[in-house]
């Protein structure tokens, strides 16, 4: 049986906390907390649309997700002019996940942008980054309609996202690195209010796994994901 770094239980949640209002500028931000990974999520809004969109009368949300230099044990270079496949691929997953929260026509021809800057990681990046931007996203609403660009929320659902994986064949809910270093099997899970699946990312690091195996994976990411989603609406102002 793997014992667990922090000697949380199997399905138990890392610390989560959420900071509204972390920076002063953009109309959503929260510092998200889960453990000891840190991610630092802002929503921006323009009143402008990309070229292929404008004059359909629906609005857009993209992201972007960078780790900073001193969030790992060595430095990381900057990724400057060209991104990773990574980073790209984590950016489109955030953005994929974000957009399954909204009403385009509702949002109408604007665009939001959300941006995930790893501040410390230890496992759970791209999770953290939508589960975080998420709060940032409904802040950044609730300045729309606070400032009368919306009459109703373009919100449609709730989204949050977590890691769980497969250790010595049992399975564990929100992977801290070593742990996720170590999996033999790792998912990552996006679900909404409804415990609908918006996304599931998931592969055997090493041999294979079962049906089995894999309800129960699933069955920690929805309890996970429960528990993230009333410490989202807990910050609600």
């Amino acid at each position: 049986m793997w014992e667990r770094p922090d000697g949380r239980k199997a399905d138990e949640l890392r610390p989560v906390k959420f900071e509204r209002g972390f920076t002063r500028y953009a109309a959503g931000s929260v510092l998200a907390h889960c453990g000891n990974t840190r991610v630092l999520c802002t929503a921006s809004v323009s009143e402008e649309v990309p070229r292929w969109m404008k004059g359909k009368g629906k609005g857009w949300l993209t992201a972007e997700y960078r780790m900073l230099p001193g969030a790992t044990h060595t430095r990381k270079s900057r990724e400057l002019m060209q991104l990773s496949g990574r980073t790209q691929e984590i950016q489109r997953l955030i953005g994929r996940s974000l957009r399954a929260a909204l009403d385009m026509e509702a949002l109408g021809e604007r665009m939001i942008t959300i941006d995930a800057d790893v501040l410390q990681a230890d496992g759970g990046t791209r999770t953290t980054s939508i589960t975080g931007a998420y709060v940032a996203l409904e802040e950044a609403i609730a300045y729309l309609t606070a400032q009368g660009h919306l009459t109703t929320s373009p919100i449609r659902h709730q989204i949050a996202a977590i890691s769980v994986g497969l250790l010595e064949g049992n399975p564990y809910l929100d992977l801290n690195y070593p742990e996720d270093f170590a999996a033999d099997t790792d998912f990552n899970v996006v679900m909404n209010e409804k415990m609908e699946f918006v996304e599931m990312q998931g592969t055997a690091e090493a041999g294979s796994f079962t049906r089995s195996q894999l309800n129960g994976l699933l069955d920690y990411a929805e309890k996970g994901i429960g528990e993230l989603m009333r410490l989202q609406k807990a910050v609600r102002s």
